[in-house]
């Protein structure tokens, strides 16, 4: 989809779009959303972030996905100017940015910017950069950490219409916990996922499959993993998430953890690796990880599997782990 086709329906008498969710934990789905509620979201981002109408704002998302209509949608909403540049893994690299407020990217999209001294300058001077679509590591949120101007980690989904909470990486105010923006209340469930109150965004309460904890005082949040990236292993509870992280410094090549059936296990861990050789890395998970942790099966792929949002795209990964 273009811009300008995403416009014809964003202006068209249709009180609602079609939305299509990334896929990360299953088949994609399409949703249909009112207009009303995207624009009560552009609206708290906006405020949140202080944008004013005039600011400029860069497009580098598909405008397939939320995220990218989510930025047409706040240009429309709040007066922003908008330059769209063509979603690839170098946003910046034509981009003469004298003037950026605002960008919203993907991880890969930041990563890869860093990279070339031209395009880290630019990533540097745009007011407030937010990352959503996946995980920032710990590697990617040290190199941002000492940006001049504001960066946030996001946290939202297709079903709230993009963010509901955001985190700074940088500066003085820079942090694990989650801010939520305003008219958004948080909650746990009986198994400690995440519920999300966003009577402006979503007509019912929405109950994630994102394992959370809340601060002390009830108004932050940060994501400890997903309960459907648990591997019940043995009696012990694996948490995906968690093992990636702690491998990430000592993998060097694309990789995921995944899980598949195991007769003695019940569940074992599995390392799909984008290598020949997958077993090569098993000494670094022997040292890495205790022994129960450790993967019991490694897999060479050609591919790591991701959505097309960029995201791991975790049920093709048990596919390919069996």
């Amino acid at each position: 989809m273009t811009v300008d086709e995403f416009l014809a329906e964003w202006q068209n008498d249709e009180p609602t779009v079609l939305v299509h969710t990334s896929g990360s934990t299953g088949q994609p789905k399409a949703l249909r959303v009112e207009k009303r509620r995207m624009e009560a979201s552009a609206r708290m981002t906006c405020r949140f972030l202080g944008l004013q109408s005039g600011d400029v704002a860069l497009l580098c998302l598909p405008v397939d996905y939320i995220a990218g209509k989510m930025m047409v949608v706040r240009a429309q909403t709040c007066g922003l100017r908008l330059i769209a540049v063509e979603p690839d893994g170098h946003p910046l690299s034509g981009v003469a940015n004298d003037g950026i407020q605002f960008a919203a990217m993907v991880p890969l999209q930041v990563y890869n910017s860093l990279q070339v001294p031209e395009e880290r300058e630019r990533l540097m001077r745009i007011r407030h950069l937010i990352i959503g679509g996946g995980a920032v590591d710990e590697s990617l949120a040290e190199a941002l950490k000492d940006f001049p101007h504001n960066v946030w980690s996001t946290y939202g989904m297709t079903e709230t219409l993009s963010h509901v909470a955001l985190r700074r990486l940088n500066g003085p105010g820079r942090s694990q916990w989650y801010t939520p923006m305003e008219g958004i209340d948080i909650s746990l469930s009986a198994e400690g996922c995440l519920v999300v109150d966003a009577p402006a965004l979503c007509a019912e309460r929405l109950v994630t499959n994102d394992i959370a904890e809340i601060a002390p005082q009830g108004s932050l949040f940060r994501i400890l993993g997903r309960r459907d990236n648990v591997i019940c292993s043995g009696g012990l509870k694996l948490q995906i998430e968690a093992l990636e992280a702690r491998l990430r410094p000592h993998i060097p090549v694309p990789f995921l953890v995944t899980k598949r059936k195991d007769v003695v296990l019940g569940e074992a861990a599995v390392l799909l690796v984008e290598a020949p050789d997958a077993g090569r890395w098993r000494e670094v998970c022997r040292r890495v990880l205790s022994p129960y942790e450790q993967p019991r099966y490694y897999v060479s792929v050609d591919r790591i599997p991701l959505t097309a949002t960029g995201k791991p795209a975790r049920a093709e990964a048990q596919r390919l782990a069996r």
